[in-house]
């Protein structure tokens, strides 16, 4: 049978193995300014330039607007987790020990999402003054992929259980259907609301009774569609 694994070279290799174990031992990926100093390059380019013929191979995916956007692929983790098993059983017959991190690979298959915080008005949501910081996060917790995550501030949804300080999951679009739960942008204000169109315009619905509707009328020209909600995480304080 062919060998239809991707070939990589030495360098490309030690990166490789060095994403595993960043994510394996912190839960993230590494920054190219980590990857550079481990590996002593002299500047973080020369680590994307690496990163980027990975990601040519198919063995990560690089994600945008964020430092740590590395993600192995699932065709990868399979490759991987075959070659940890044999490593491992070897190890044992050996009285060796096997790969040098016990995770299990499944949960390496990880969005590495940035973290929105307060948004200046007039510009991008991801611009990268606004990222707090990234998370890294199971896929299956959403119900389609996500692009981002926002800090929910106000406790004008909490009717259906999104309140302040919650991770609010943001999957980016310009169209919504009425009922969704949108993330919209008014102004210099960046809101969570339920979406509603009419002949009248476009109604931005709270779900909290302490609120009113918010109605965006054709002609308002400073209203935006970010994207649709498609998950949650509950930040609980730290006791």
């Amino acid at each position: 049978m062919a060998d239809d694994k991707p070939k990589l070279t030495p360098r490309q290799q030690q990166i490789f193995e060095l994403i595993q174990r960043s994510i394996a031992r912190t839960g993230a990926p590494p920054t190219r300014a980590e990857i550079a100093s481990e590996l002593g390059f002299r500047s973080a380019n020369a680590a994307e330039e690496h990163l980027q013929a990975l990601a040519r191979k198919g063995v990560i995916e690089l994600v945008g607007g964020t430092s740590r956007g590395i993600r192995l692929k699932a065709g990868t983790l399979r490759t991987v987790n075959e070659s940890r098993r044999d490593e491992t059983q070897r190890g044992n017959a050996g009285g060796k020990p096997g790969l040098p991190f016990s995770l299990p690979l499944p949960g390496l298959e990880q969005l590495v999402l940035p973290l929105v915080g307060r948004v200046a008005a007039g510009s991008p949501i991801l611009a990268q003054e606004h990222v707090e910081q990234t998370y890294a996060v199971e896929p299956s917790l959403f119900t389609r992929k996500p692009d981002y995550l926002l800090r929910v501030r106000g406790m004008s949804m909490k009717d259906i259980g999104i309140l302040d300080g919650d991770l609010l999951a943001v999957a980016r679009t310009r169209e919504a259907r009425n009922g969704q739960i949108v993330v919209a942008r008014i102004g210099d204000e960046v809101t969570v609301k339920r979406f509603q169109r009419s002949p009248q315009g476009i109604q931005l619905l709270p779900e909290n009774p302490d609120f009113e509707p918010i109605l965006v009328s054709p002609e308002q020209d400073d209203f935006e569609l970010e994207g649709l909600a498609v998950g949650l995480i509950r930040n609980q304080p730290l006791n």
